[in-house]
């Protein structure tokens, strides 16, 4: 996996350590959500526990295969395969991660798609302790089609994404802790976004 490349020119386009997020690029679909998961500091380290070792991907349905050399906690510029499976077919989605943001209050990543994934752009992922006490998920994505043959495809990948999405929102609420498994709007810009 060394040898392949980021499959967008911006990097850390999402911006998960800004709380407002304003940018978008052209050819991405640009999404936004956030989900209230919990309340107070405890619920924060929890959820920012869970997050940071995969735990909206895993708890979602994908496995997670750090590349030769990283671990399962998130880190900057590690590498890792993530594994749909869609019946007998299992899908690995090669990805980078590209920021990574851990403050008192603010928790989460953000990856990018390499060459050879389903679709191109960034997702990111973070836990966020209000001012009020209250703990939020929030998703991010830019998101265009592959180049390639995944191109033809990216019709049924938004359908996808939008159920994966549906279950990222569900992923860090109380009761949904699994240990990790290793080895989920706004309106669309012109532009991309990963899956």
């Amino acid at each position: 996996m060394s040898d392949r490349a980021l499959s967008y020119d911006s990097p850390g386009a999402t911006r998960p350590a800004d709380r407002t997020w304003t940018g978008a690029l052209s050819g991405f679909r640009r999404y936004e959500s956030s989900v209230l998961v919990g309340r107070g500091a405890h619920a924060f380290e929890a959820a920012s526990q869970a997050l940071l070792h995969w735990g909206v991907k895993t708890r979602s349905g994908f496995r997670v295969e750090p590349a030769q050399g990283s671990e399962l906690r998130v880190r900057e510029e590690a590498r890792y395969h993530l594994v749909a499976r869609l019946g007998p077919v299992a899908v690995r989605e090669p990805v980078q991660v590209v920021a990574v943001v851990d403050t008192p209050t603010r928790r989460g990543f953000a990856y990018g798609t390499l060459t050879g994934h389903p679709v191109s752009g960034e997702e990111a992922f973070v836990v966020d302790l209000a001012p009020g006490g209250e703990v939020r998920l929030v998703l991010r994505s830019l998101t265009r089609p592959a180049p390639g043959p995944w191109r033809l495809a990216f019709p049924a990948l938004l359908v996808a994404q939008r159920w994966y999405r549906a279950r990222y929102r569900r992923a860090l609420l109380p009761g949904r802790q699994r240990t990790p498994v290793v080895d989920e709007p706004q309106a669309p810009t012109r532009g991309t976004m990963p899956g």
